[in-house]
């Protein structure tokens, strides 16, 4: 299409606000190949031999590599001298603090494309990327919820279907009454019943961090389930997710990591602490947005990171506003 940069692959993060915004960028290339992947993946260089110059990578990390950049997290934009060296190389960066990289491509994109479809699933991508859901409506679980939980590497074939199905124009409502997306919308509704009692058991509040242990169980969770659940006992959470024999690059089994949350169910929640300075301080590779981010647990282990980040954590005042 006139004007865009040329793209014949994307590679883009398998959570919701990632599969819109490529649904976005399909919708102008119904022929491009997507990938998607994990910034874990792209930092590891795993995803390199996806990526040079006809590649569009959004929601993820920046690499240097790619054609077009898209993207919103603070840590995962290219320093000045990145992108003057970048764009100098026939590269295209767009990265804009939005609520979600979903609506940097919808808002790049709607001028030339009819993306009406997706008006009315785009406010809650932001939401819930953004930490703007409220805590009614996360308890309430509708089914959009459900599908963002639906949405993993581990089920690529419900990825792809549901690409799919957006990028060719269908609205949210037909989405949601399809049969096979209904079968993994009713599972995430399962599964959040099992990551409700494991939070229940397995995390302990400290000094207003609630910490929740998800290792080597098999399930994973966002920060809503977890703040919830803290109430106003908790200004943050940090979960660990993982196996100690894991891997990135196995979503059945991945390796040890751990994903702060600000809880943005209480007053001034969301802006109180830049969490991204503990994803980076034993993590290099970790990152994400000041109120929700992650990293790898590092070689000493996970009662090892912890302490570390306790310690920051108790200093919070001086070290994270």
């Amino acid at each position: 299409m006139a004007g865009l940069p040329n793209f014949k692959r994307i590679v883009a993060d398998s959570d919701l606000d990632g599969l819109c915004a490529a649904a976005v960028l399909k919708a102008a290339n119904p022929n491009a190949q997507v990938v998607f992947a994990h910034a874990a993946l792209v930092r590891s260089g795993a995803m390199d031999s996806y990526i040079d110059e006809n590649t569009a990578i959004v929601d993820l990390p920046f690499h240097e590599n790619c054609g077009w950049y898209i993207d919103h997290h603070q840590t995962n934009r290219p320093s000045p001298k990145q992108e003057e060296e970048f764009i100098a190389r026939g590269g295209v960066c767009h990265w804009e603090a939005t609520p979600s990289a979903a609506r940097l491509a919808y808002d790049l994109l709607s001028p030339v494309l009819d993306l009406d479809h997706l008006n009315e699933i785009m406010p809650i991508v932001d939401a819930l990327d953004s930490g703007g859901i409220s805590k009614e409506d996360f308890l309430a679980d509708g089914k959009v919820l459900q599908l963002s939980r639906s949405l993993s590497l581990r089920h690529p074939e419900h990825l792809q279907n549901v690409l799919n199905l957006l990028s060719s124009g269908l609205s949210l409502k037909d989405l949601l009454q399809d049969e096979k997306i209904s079968q993994h919308v009713d599972r995430a509704k399962s599964d959040r019943i099992l990551a409700q009692k494991i939070v229940e058991e397995n995390t302990m509040i400290v000094d207003r961090l609630a910490i929740c242990r998800m290792d080597e169980k098999g399930v994973r969770s966002n920060g809503y389930l977890v703040t919830a659940w803290a109430g106003e006992d908790a200004d943050a959470c940090c979960i660990i997710h993982g196996y100690s024999d894991g891997a990135i690059e196995t979503p059945d089994r991945p390796a040890l990591s751990a994903s702060f949350y600000a809880n943005s169910f209480i007053e001034n929640g969301q802006d109180r602490y830049d969490l991204s300075r503990l994803a980076t301080s034993l993590d290099p590779t970790g990152g994400g947005h000041a109120n929700a981010c992650g990293c790898r647990v590092s070689a000493a282990g996970i009662e090892s990171d912890l302490r570390h980040w306790l310690d920051i954590w108790g200093n919070r005042e001086s070290l994270l506003r």
